[in-house]
């Protein structure tokens, strides 16, 4: 084991957990209004993360461009919510998207909302999980995924239980400009390499791709639509759908000092987030060629999961103490962002649906939460271990598509056709939804569904019908509690 590359780890990790302990300990004061720059922190804080790197590369290495849909397609969410939904969720008054379903539709569709919302939230733990252990896996490749994941769960336990997510601002700021940083290096890295651009291109042109059985695979590693156009369209929708739907992004904008901050904010994100998948793309590939097509075609899960810490510890050249330091950006980001989604489950679970929404003891509401985020993480990783199908993105996909198909289609019409939806038509689409999303989006993770469409269409297009359905009807004079 290199010893500077564990002290690199330590300090990278040590540096982010104390800074999270340290602000979660100071109190704040002020309107909790911000500028257009924490709004853009805000939501790159959040979107790029584990999926948004080590996914990419991962994807990169199997399909090529049609990696860049995740930071491509959140990139784009940004530009939607900037210029069609920023003065009508500021219009609205409640502080949250499911404040705002429960309000126009009564208090059952508002609850239907939020837990069907947190499974969607679930879901994307899965993809930290697997992110976060290909960090481990590339240290200690002899543990094998199980005990990688086991050991990237108990982390995020930690960092969630000791207070890491209380000053969520400044680390998701310093976060972010350490995975900017590491991206950025590696990048530039794998361009010298290759002799600049047309060196990569050239490289990327003579790639010959494998099947398990030697075959040659002919596929275009430059298209963004790889896996075919309706998967991969359908990856971009589910991103631009689940920002849309996501409390995160929409805190931004709710909190932001004006209209044009928070457009601002979202714009600078539409710049931002795309340009960093690009550069897990360059190491995706790069790894590809210099792997030999029979040994990726043999053992490509592995290879690509960890395609992008490999290339930290063992083919950049990178000093080990600074490739630590890169290797734990990514590690923490990844057990930042998935002890952060646990507790938000836990306190939804918990406050919601446990206490009803009653206020309690502080001390035994605490305690609950820290055992359910034991309970949501336990479960977590013992699926992360079990299903078969260990793509980061795609975990991330159908968590953003159960979102915006859960949320999405009530959202518009209490926005564009407000108090004209019956409540019972809002609590059907709600739930019919995001119902045909998950069973559609999970058989098809597990091979059953091998019909090239995106989980999003049919919950989407289900929703939405329920709603016009709806809106043709004829509202009731009573919500449903």
């Amino acid at each position: 084991m290199d010893t500077g590359l564990i002290i690199g780890l330590v300090i990278a990790i040590a540096a982010i957990v104390g800074l999270a302990i340290g602000t979660g300990m100071k109190k704040k004061a002020g309107s909790g209004k911000i500028g257009f720059g924490v709004a853009a922190g805000l939501i790159m804080g959040t979107l790029v993360g584990g999926t948004s790197t080590v996914g990419t590369a991962q994807l990169a290495f199997n399909y090529g461009m049609t990696a860049w849909w995740f930071t491509l397609g959140g990139g784009l969410g940004c530009l939607v919510l900037a210029l069609i939904y920023v003065k009508p969720l500021r219009r609205q008054n409640s502080p949250t998207l499911v404040g705002m379903v429960r309000d126009e539709y009564g208090s059952g569709v508002g609850m239907a909302a939020t837990v069907l919302n947190s499974v969607g939230t679930f879901i994307n733990i899965l993809s930290q999980l697997v992110a976060a252990s290909s960090v481990v896996l590339v240290i200690w490749p002899k543990l094998g995924d199980v005990w990688t994941i086991i050991i990237s769960a108990v982390f995020m336990v930690l960092y969630v239980v000791f207070g890491g997510t209380k000053g969520a601002g400044i680390v998701g700021i310093l976060k972010t400009v350490l995975l900017y940083l590491t991206m950025v290096i590696c990048g530039i890295i794998v361009l010298k390499f290759c002799g600049g651009v047309s060196g990569f291109t050239s490289t990327v042109n003579g790639l010959v791709i494998q099947s398990k059985d030697g075959a040659v695979i002919d596929r275009n590693l430059w298209s963004l639509f790889g896996r075919g156009f309706w998967t991969d369209f359908g990856s971009c929708l589910s991103l631009i759908l689940g920002v849309l739907t996501t409390q995160t992004y929409a805190q931004a904008i709710l909190n932001a000092r004006s209209d044009r901050d928070a457009r601002i904010g979202a714009l600078i994100s539409t710049i931002l987030i795309p340009i960093i998948g690009v550069f897990g793309i360059l190491v995706g590939l790069y790894m590809r060629s210099v792997v030999d097509p029979a040994t990726a075609a043999a053992s490509s899960s592995i290879l690509a999961k960890t395609a992008l810490t490999s290339f930290i510890i063992d083919y950049s050249g990178i000093p080990s103490v600074l490739g630590g330091i890169m290797l734990g950006a990514l590690f923490i980001a990844s057990v930042g962002t998935g002890a952060g989604l646990a507790l938000g489950i836990a306190t939804v679970v918990n406050r919601d649906l446990l206490n009803k929404g009653k206020a309690g003891n502080a001390k035994k509401f605490d305690s609950v939460n820290k055992i359910l985020i034991v309970i949501v993480l336990a479960v977590a990783g013992v699926l992360t271990c079990v299903l078969p199908n260990d793509t980061i993105q795609d975990y991330a996909f159908l968590s953003m598509a159960l979102r915006g198909c859960t949320v999405f289609a009530p959202l518009c019409f209490l926005i564009w056709a407000k108090d004209k939806v019956s409540s019972k038509f809002a609590m059907i689409s709600v739930v019919a939804g995001s119902i045909v999303a998950l069973i559609y989006g999970v058989l098809k993770l597990n091979g059953t569904i091998t019909f090239p469409l995106a989980a999003v269409f049919p919950g989407i297009v289900v929703g939405l019908v329920v709603m016009f359905i709806g809106l043709a009807v004829g509202k009731d004079k009573h919500k449903l509690a």
